[in-house]
């Protein structure tokens, strides 16, 4: 039954209803659920759970005007589009590189304002550089497979018409992002336009937006102000800071789901794609957390952790699949082997 309010929600939103109205609608759905279960919603459980809706509005509803200050002044004074020059040329048009600066970009934000406020700026300056340089890697694949369209050649034949016969063969990565360079920045624009599907441009500015808000992730676990930390701190009795600092150390695999966004089709490929993506990061993910820790089912030594190191790499790496097949099942063995080193069963 829980999950009835939020299939209600996803597939309002999905039919094309505002968001005010299929919220109100979940609403109802979240008390209409809870007639399915022993702890049935009365007239007072519903008039308090409004209460608190409205009191929770209220403290967001203070943040969102606070953060639409800074955004007008963003978008006033141009300092979103210098941003993300910005990025693009430090970067040297490297999206992984690009991650990488607004990765410590989101860590200093992060220090002191929450995760909404956090990805807000953040999406604000950095969204459209990271998107520009997503859709350029697929126009670099593109230009590999030698299947350009009729339409790209028409702006090519505009910008670079003494490298058009190179488009009728494939080419190597590094003559793809050679050839993507001598294009002038007022027609590559264009060129990003017509080169994708309206769909692909959807997953392409979607999984900007979902790397920005996953690195804006950290702020609920990054000291001074670390509100996800301080709240288990709270619960488990600990002094704040220091679980602050710890949380901060745990949580490092964040920062490897960006690169699942910017490097595999996570968003937007098809449900085996998606399926199989999912169950290699999940084994990458828990290699990596144990690496990091130096703990599995139970500790392991420095010669493990480094092997486990070198399984997170194979795994998250959008190498063969046999590759990653082979990495999970060593991870499998691995995990046996220590399960069974302190006498347990697997």
């Amino acid at each position: 039954p829980f999950l009835l309010p939020v299939s209600v929600l996803i597939g309002l939103l999905i039919y094309g209803f505002t968001p005010t109205y299929a919220a109100g609608i979940s609403i109802v759905a979240v008390i209409m659920s809870s007639w399915l279960t022993p702890n049935r919603m009365g007239i007072k459980a519903i008039f308090d759970a409004l209460a608190l809706g409205a009191k929770n509005m209220v403290m967001t509803a203070v943040l969102l005007c606070s953060v639409g200050l800074v955004v007008n002044v963003i978008a006033t004074a141009g300092i979103g589009n210098t941003f993300s020059l910005m990025i693009t040329n430090w970067s040297g048009n490297s999206l992984l590189i690009a991650i990488i600066l607004v990765g410590l970009a989101s860590l200093v934000l992060g220090m002191g304002l929450p995760v909404t406020a956090a990805y807000i700026v953040l999406g604000t300056l950095s969204a459209p550089a990271l998107y520009n340089l997503i859709v350029d890697g697929q126009i670099i694949q593109m230009f590999i497979s030698g299947a350009t369209s009729e339409e790209a050649k028409a702006i090519l034949m505009l910008a670079i018409p003494d490298k058009i016969a190179l488009l009728d063969q494939p080419l190597s990565p590094e003559a793809a992002q050679e050839l993507l360079k001598l294009i002038p920045p007022d027609l590559t624009g264009t060129l990003r336009e017509i080169s994708l599907s309206p769909e692909a441009a959807t997953f392409a500015l979607l999984s900007a937006h979902m790397i920005i808000f996953w690195l804006s992730q950290d702020s609920n676990v990054t000291p001074p102000v670390c509100l996800a930390a301080f709240t288990g701190a709270a619960i488990a009795g600990t002094p704040p800071m220091a679980t602050g600092l710890r949380s901060w150390k745990i949580a490092k695999g964040l920062y490897i789901i960006p690169l699942l966004f910017a490097y595999t089709p996570l968003l937007g490929g098809s449900w085996p794609e998606i399926f199989t993506i999912f169950i290699f990061a999940l084994g990458g993910l828990y290699a990596f957390t144990c690496a990091l820790q130096g703990y599995m089912e139970n500790p392991v030594g420095l010669p493990i952790r480094l092997l486990l190191l070198v399984l997170t790499v194979a795994l998250l790496m959008p190498t063969t699949l046999a590759v990653q097949g082979a990495a999970l099942g060593c991870l499998v063995l691995v995990l046996i082997f220590n399960v069974k080193k302190s006498g347990g069963s697997v």
